[in-house]
């Protein structure tokens, strides 16, 4: 089904693809702020204290605050809850604090209608506010599904009807994991599933003629959630609709991992130009994702105005090429190890250095040692290291190349595993290149027609795409389409050049740069180059974070953690931590962190191993989406979920 989309859309989900343009919302007041239209991209957050507690949850929501929220949302899973909201607001007034609140809703409508008379918005979950989540398979004719759609119309107006009545604002939140039955039966598990879900709801609310509602499509999974996302504009704008976008990645997880996958996902999406709220969420305390999302969003506040991306095709020409709204891998052959069905490689850059010795290939993975004669590699070991100029004048590992500048290679006496790197059309012109591997490097003014049209039937060489653009992602993908257009196989790495930013910008603006072209199926490898920023050890994290967040290239264990909430039925930062401290060898091994059940059976369809709260001191674990022991006791539960592991073969001792 999804393979048709393009014919109606094509890529309507974006206004201009080489010149960055916000998709243009219309504007929706919360409270006194307003969000979308002409509005700066705002940060949200949520508590994750108990609701019932007045008082922890206000000094949560002041910290917050004053951290840069500026929306705070408070979970209300039944009717004391959101009562208690009216206490919560009283007291923030009282101290001074205005920021408008957010009553999060699942599963009880009878809540949603208690909060939307006191908050100034309410988020629903369209998969279980009037459904309920068996995983069943269920076929329907039309005419039974039309009657499903009149039973949800019947349950969902009465809000609807609330917020217009008291000028509340509503969030039409879904959510990958917990897709309703009926969805799931008609749409399958899919982004198409997910947006058709919002979309039910969107059409109750225009028929009951209220607007005042913002729109999300999260998902734990980033290819999922960005898809989901562009499915969406792309359908609000066939029916005429423009609401503002709510952005994030759910259950991101915590520290460098989190803010990844979390830069991943919502910097592809801000490339696109859409975006008007941003919830980064991870699994730390609400006030630490605020710098995180703040850093992510200024990056577009004065994006706009810049000069055209240079290109030489429509975006018309790029039908039956590329899909924005699923996932296929560029198809290129195969030069030695890159390109083709390879996992993307990654190279190291030390051409900075005077001198390389052993030493330095440590923070790439490498450790050597002498007693033993012997190298050690990590999961996260680079395949070539760029030594520019410099010699390198010991043996190198069996697993690593290097790739020296093309002059340097040709006056070097000539060493296994050593490549060149020519600059253009100097790779043309040279007598000497190496028979098997040689990179070229190329920029947009490169790739002429001519120059693609003589490197197209090289099978002795990988092309650097490289840019010094402020605009980069824009920039490479107008590379990527072109080399598409012109059935170019040849394996490309993705470059990119980075001056002067510190650790968290380099990591957050790496993540977006690189991860949203590969999230679109572009790059055989990634090389970062820094000058006056990230030190070695962080570089090559950020770059194997993100090929593990956009999944094309899995180095380590996955966590799918949320963010935690009022509902949170355990410590999940002790907990998390706890877990990952005797599960992080578990190279390719997704388990979920949940603390409750909201999300948890249908995040758990994304994990290989669950691990949710049932209750307090009580966890479930979950084999993917089936639930396989109930009601562990809490101290016990983190062996019964390495016995799980193991009984299903994916346990192996650390090493």
């Amino acid at each position: 089904m999804q393979h048709d989309l393009f014919d109606y859309a094509g890529f309507a989900y974006c206004d201009d693809l080489f010149s960055y343009h916000r998709f243009p919302t219309r504007e929706v007041k919360i409270g006194t702020t307003g969000f979308g239209g002409n509005n700066p991209i705002r940060i949200q957050s949520m508590t994750t204290t108990d609701t019932m507690d007045t008082q922890g949850t206000v000094e949560q929501s002041i910290r917050m605050i004053e951290a840069g929220c500026e929306l705070v949302r408070i979970t209300a899973p039944s009717k004391k809850e959101a009562e208690n909201l009216s206490q919560i607001k009283e007291q923030l007034h009282k101290r001074g604090y205005n920021t408008p609140l957010v009553a999060d809703i699942h599963f009880t409508p009878n809540a949603a209608e208690v909060a939307a008379r006191i908050v100034e918005k309410v988020r629903v979950n369209p998969g279980n506010y009037a459904d309920k989540k068996k995983f069943e398979e269920i076929e329907y004719t039309d005419a039974a599904y039309e009657a499903e759609l009149a039973r949800i119309k019947e349950k969902f107006t009465p809000l609807v009807n609330i917020c217009k009545q008291n000028g509340t604002a509503m969030r039409i939140g879904t959510n990958h994991g917990s897709l309703s039955d009926r969805i799931l039966s008609r749409y399958g598990d899919t982004p198409l599933g997910m947006v058709e879900s919002a979309m039910e709801f969107l059409r109750i609310c225009r028929e009951n003629d209220y607007h005042d509602i913002v729109i999300s499509m999260k998902a734990s999974n980033a290819q999922v959630m960005v898809q989901a996302y562009r499915l969406l504009v792309a359908k609000m704008k066939k029916e005429n609709m423009n609401y503002p976008l709510h952005l994030g990645v759910t259950e991101a997880g915590d520290g460098e991992d989190g803010r990844i996958k979390s830069a991943v996902g919502i910097g592809t999406l801000l490339e696109d130009g859409l975006g008007d709220t941003i919830r980064v969420s991870l699994t730390e305390d609400p006030e630490f994702e605020m710098p995180v999302a703040r850093l992510l969003a200024q990056r577009y506040e004065n994006r706009s105005g810049h000069t055209t991306i240079p290109h030489h095709f429509s975006v018309d020409d790029l039908k039956g090429k590329f899909n924005p709204f699923e996932y296929t891998r560029r198809s290129t052959h195969e030069v030695i190890n890159i390109g083709a069905r390879n996992v993307p490689r990654v190279i190291a850059d030390l051409s900075g250095r005077e001198k390389i010795n052993p030493a330095s290939l440590y923070p790439y993975g490498y450790n050597y040692s002498a007693q033993l004669d012997k190298w050690n590699l990590s999961d996260q070991a680079c395949d070539y290291v760029y030594a520019g100029d410099t010699s390198i004048d010991f043996e190198i590992p069996g697993t690593l190349g290097v790739i020296l500048n093309s002059s340097s290679w040709k006056n070097s006496s000539e060493r296994e595993r050593t490549y060149p790197l020519f600059c253009g059309n100097e790779f043309f012109e040279s007598e000497k290149k190496h028979p098997e591997l040689n990179f070229v490097a190329a920029d947009l003014a490169t790739l002429t027609v001519e120059f693609i049209s003589k490197i197209s039937n090289r099978t002795d060489c990988v092309l650097i795409l490289d840019t010094f653009n402020e605009h980069a992602m824009p920039e490479l993908r107008s590379m990527f389409f072109q080399l598409l257009l012109s059935n170019c196989n040849v394996p490309c790495i993705i470059k990119r050049n980075y001056i002067k930013l510190d650790d968290e910008r380099f990591q957050l603006y790496c993540a977006t740069d690189v991860g949203a072209l590969l999230l679109d199926g572009f790059g055989d490898g990634i090389w970062v180059k820094t000058v006056e920023c990230a030190n070695p050890q962080l570089i090559n994290r950020t770059v194997f974070g993100t090929l593990q967040a956009t999944r094309t290239r899995i180095s380590k264990t996955e966590y799918i953690s949320c963010p935690s909430c009022g509902r949170t039925l355990f410590d999940l930062q002790e907990t998390t931590q706890k877990i990952r401290a005797v599960t992080d060898h578990l190279k390719g091994v997704k388990i979920g962190i949940m603390g409750c059940i909201v999300n948890g059976p249908g995040e758990m369809a994304d994990a290989d191993y669950g691990y949710v709260g049932t209750g307090v001191g009580k966890i479930s674990l979950y084999k993917g989406k089936e639930v396989v022991r109930k009601n562990i006791a809490s101290d016990e539960a983190v062996d019964a979920l390495i016995d799980l592991i193991r009984e299903h073969g994916d346990w192996v001792e650390r090493g």
